[in-house]
């Protein structure tokens, strides 16, 4: 059977690092390089074996036929992504904010996955990248949620002002630009909503306590950290235990904690 696109693109790309400099850092470029073609490898096995629907978690029973705008689609396919969240994820199911705002929405997993168990609410997913657009657009369609997803671009800080009409969730996932977006003083309309963001803290070293002080006087500031699940399908005892830990691997590359607001 010839390499698929998958393997030869992985190939040539170890060969480019190969021709560096024998250091640490590019043999751990390399090994990082292996381990997302694994676990791409993985997914797909997963889907064939397991088929799209997310197995567990708070979107347990959500179609997941896309592929991952960013990050593990193996562990979204086992319901195990981002797992520290799924009991402020069953926080908001449970109060039903009327106005829920995903920011960095990417390929659609948290915007349609609330949609699914939010019918009353109104989602807004907003993301730069076309592409994720694109592919946030195909998952509610599989999921039948397209006429409550608002896709769209950037977030100006003026329609942040929405978040003072009624009680709103806003959550964050922009690989560092939190840093500019989320100031409460730029933009007052924050003070108003419950926020779920993801600190980068490994692109920008105190990015975490920054945005709790922000926010401290006007919001209960809960910190969360990584947690690994593994729930995996009784099929996967078949395979090795550097397969089985591959699936749960998110690709992330250092700390990135979370910060859950509540308005006081």
């Amino acid at each position: 059977m010839p390499p698929s696109p998958l393997t030869l693109a992985a190939t040539e790309t170890l060969r480019k690092i190969a021709g560096q400099a024998p250091d640490v850092a590019h043999l751990t470029a390399a090994l990082r390089h292996l381990a997302k073609w694994r676990s791409e490898l993985i997914a797909n096995t997963i889907a064939e074996r397991s088929g799209t629907t997310i197995l567990s978690g708070p979107f347990k029973g959500m179609d997941y036929g896309v592929r991952a705008a960013e990050g593990s689609r193996s562990a979204r396919l086992l319901g195990v992504y981002e797992a520290s969240l799924a009991p402020v994820i069953e926080t908001i199911i449970t109060r039903a904010y009327p106005l829920v705002i995903d920011i960095g929405s990417a390929e659609g997993y948290y915007a349609v996955g609330l949609a699914r168990r939010m019918p009353a609410s109104r989602i807004l997913a907003r993301d730069d990248n076309p592409k994720a657009q694109a592919l946030c657009r195909q998952l509610a369609i599989l999921n039948h949620v397209e006429a409550r997803i608002e896709i769209g671009g950037r977030m100006d800080h003026a329609e942040f002002s929405v978040c003072t009409a009624q009680p709103t969730v806003i959550i964050c996932d922009i690989e560092g630009a939190e840093a500019d977006l989320l100031d409460p003083t730029a933009v007052p309309g924050l003070v108003a909503a419950d926020i779920l963001v993801e600190c980068h803290d490994v692109l920008r070293p105190g990015l975490t306590d920054l945005i709790a002080a922000r926010f401290e006087a006007s919001h209960k500031v809960t910190r969360i950290s990584r947690q690994i699940v593994a729930n995996l399908p009784a099929w996967m005892e078949e395979l090795s235990d550097l397969d089985r830990l591959i699936a749960l691997w998110e690709w992330r590359g250092g700390p990135t904690p979370w910060l859950w607001m509540q308005v006081r």
